[in-house]
């Protein structure tokens, strides 16, 4: 449950009847969401999940962006974009969303089920998991990588693009879902950044600061001597977040408004970025931007 679009549909889709009713939602809380997905979170707990009786879990491993910067603290990678000193370009590796999302949410499903780490889960004994995965992202529908967990992707059997999913909860008031992310995930594309600008100032300066401090890396590295030899960037400009030309305008973006005319979905565009703790949707971005497919 990331609350975003998809997994927010799943959720109402199950409350409403439309599928049967789940027994848990589990939200893996990074400790740097937007405020509007915990907004978001708290108003489908209120609205969608109690009415039906439907419990939001929520699990974390920590916070993110306290962990980076914390030199006692053991840290998993973010996607960070590096320029080296050589001027050739890099990026860090993604460990986050397994460290900050799919292993809290194994271990609630572990206790779930009543076999707790170390205890070994029985080969009888598993969880169906719903994946918020559309039809426009199908390549990404995967199976589970322990045998206690088995992955269902139901907007895919339903035939659902995420377009569909928009229009479903327009119809039941939640038009202003937002996208699920953590505040200053690398992955995010030029519009999702000028938003925050634009309409958070607070959460703005935030990840510009957070820019300014993760330069030379994660501050466990740097203590431990493992000092970054180049020097790392929220935006895959390379540049610090405060001048980077986050205005401007990418062929993706120009294509999503296009979609809006056109009434195509816009993930269909490559244009979707979030974070699911299955589907990472931000990659597809960052690689055609990094490519200069979206120039």
């Amino acid at each position: 449950m990331g609350a975003g679009v998809q997994s927010s549909t799943l959720l109402a889709l199950s409350a409403n009847g439309v599928l049967p009713k789940a027994d848990y939602a589990i939200f893996a809380d990074t400790g740097w969401e937007p405020k509007a997905v915990y907004a978001h979170l708290d108003r489908l707990e209120r609205e969608v999940a109690k009415p039906a009786g439907i419990p939001i879990l929520r699990v974390s491993a920590g916070n993110i962006r306290k962990d980076a910067l914390d030199p006692d603290h053991r840290f998993a990678s973010m996607p960070l974009y590096v320029l080296n000193k050589d001027g050739k370009s890099g990026m860090m590796r993604r460990q986050c969303t397994g460290e900050y999302k799919i292993k809290p949410i194994k271990k609630k499903t572990r206790e779930i089920l009543g076999y707790p780490y170390p205890m070994r889960v029985p080969r009888s004994v598993f969880i169906e998991q719903w994946v918020g995965i559309s039809t426009d992202e199908f390549h990404r529908a995967k199976d589970a990588d322990v045998k206690y967990m088995r992955n269902c992707h139901p907007l895919i059997d339903m035939g659902w693009s995420r377009g569909d999913c928009v229009r479903y909860l327009t119809s039941l008031g939640l038009a202003d879902t937002p996208k699920s992310s953590c505040l200053g995930c690398p992955f995010h594309g030029n519009a999702q950044w000028r938003h925050i600008r634009d309409t958070s100032p607070d959460e703005w300066r935030d990840v510009v600061e957070f820019d300014d401090a993760i330069r030379k890396g994660n501050a466990r590295a740097n203590a431990g001597g493992n000092t970054l030899l180049g020097e790392a960037y929220l935006h895959r400009s390379r540049v610090p977040l405060a001048q980077a030309p986050v205005d401007h305008v990418t062929a993706a973006e120009r294509a999503a408004r296009q979609d809006e005319l056109t009434d195509t979905d816009e993930a269909e565009l490559g244009v979707v970025d979030g974070c699911s703790p299955w589907a990472c949707r931000g990659e597809v971005q960052a690689q055609q931007d990094d490519f200069g497919l979206a120039a």
